[in-house]
């Protein structure tokens, strides 16, 4: 259960100390050491063997300038410090030098699960960070342009009556596995591929704790009412920003009444069935890369906390 969930950050000092020191700053973007990762409308650059590409950033001021956002990420175990670009305002990145071509740029979705750990991380954190970005880019309370700040870690809105601090946002769900002896409850999404079937998942609601969300969703979506209710682990979830906070729950009741709205199909699934599932069209589990198969990976083994 201590296992890093995919897409997390590992070993990667996020230098919060530097961020405001704009002399830094500038030096680190001018350094060998410093790795530029490009997106472009949520696509990352990859290599024939899907490899993330990065750049050099003292050979690459011109993509620095062509940047619409750039934000600090990090420096990794190695000091490799990495700052993650905003292209999307092109009309296509591969018109510009160095960049590669359409087809190399891929989503992450696509790609996360077949890249290391690592590199995902930093994707997803690049993914996560840019994606606010480009949702931020006016004042929520009044409407003025916002500007970033902070090595693209905050926006303050532009307006000096107003001046509001804009941070980075992550939305919580909850995810969970419900089980009643040698079943566990899976639900299928009508916007799944065939034959995929996953846990139960939602938003937190405000005024909420973590287990009433898990309670109030499985209720809501499968009619079925839970206890014991036991926190797993957690994942970023770049999707485009969330985190999953995944539980184990037991199941008081077992009639199962779907909401049709959220899932169009649900049902109690066997142990042993899980175990042989054929991960094709007529059956198949979350992927890997997810912390719902994790929590499935976790019960099958009989391995959850009771």
């Amino acid at each position: 259960m201590n296992r890093q969930n995919f897409y997390t950050s590992q070993e990667l000092d996020r230098l919060d100390r530097y961020r405001d020191d704009a002399e830094w700053l500038a030096r680190i973007l001018g350094q060998g050491s410093t790795r530029l990762l490009p997106v472009w409308r949520n696509r990352h650059p990859v290599d024939r063997r899907l490899k993330p590409l990065s750049f050099p950033a003292d050979r690459q001021p011109a993509l620095l300038e062509l940047a619409r956002e750039q934000v600090l990420l990090g420096s990794d175990s190695e000091g490799t410090v990495w700052v993650a670009l905003d292209l999307s305002h092109l009309e296509q990145p591969a018109h510009q030098p160095s960049l590669p071509e359409p087809d190399l740029w891929r989503d992450l979705r696509a790609v996360g699960p077949l890249v290391d750990s690592r590199s995902a991380a930093l994707l997803a954190q690049a993914r996560a960070m840019l994606y606010w970005h480009r949702q931020h880019r006016f004042c929520g309370a009044c409407g003025s342009r916002t500007e970033p700040a902070r090595a693209g870690h905050l926006r303050i809105c532009s307006n000096p009556d107003c001046g509001r601090q804009h941070h980075p946002r992550t939305d919580p769900a909850v995810i969970m596995l419900v089980h009643d002896g040698d079943h566990c409850l899976l639900g299928r999404q009508p916007t799944w591929p065939p034959g995929m079937q996953s846990n139960l998942a939602g938003f937190v609601e405000p005024g909420e704790s973590l287990e009433n969300a898990v309670a109030r969703e499985v209720w809501e979506e499968a009619g079925i009412r839970v206890g014991n209710i036991r926190y797993f682990a957690s994942q970023p979830w770049p999707f485009p920003s969330s985190i999953m906070l995944g539980f184990f729950a037991g199941a008081k009741t077992t009639d199962i009444a779907v909401d049709g709205i959220e899932l169009e199909s649900a049902g109690w699934y066997h142990r042993d069935r899980l175990i042989a599932s054929p991960e094709d069209e007529t059956f198949r589990l979350p992927r890997r890369d997810s912390i719902s198969w994790r929590l499935i990976e976790t019960w099958m083994r009989d391995q959850h906390p009771r």
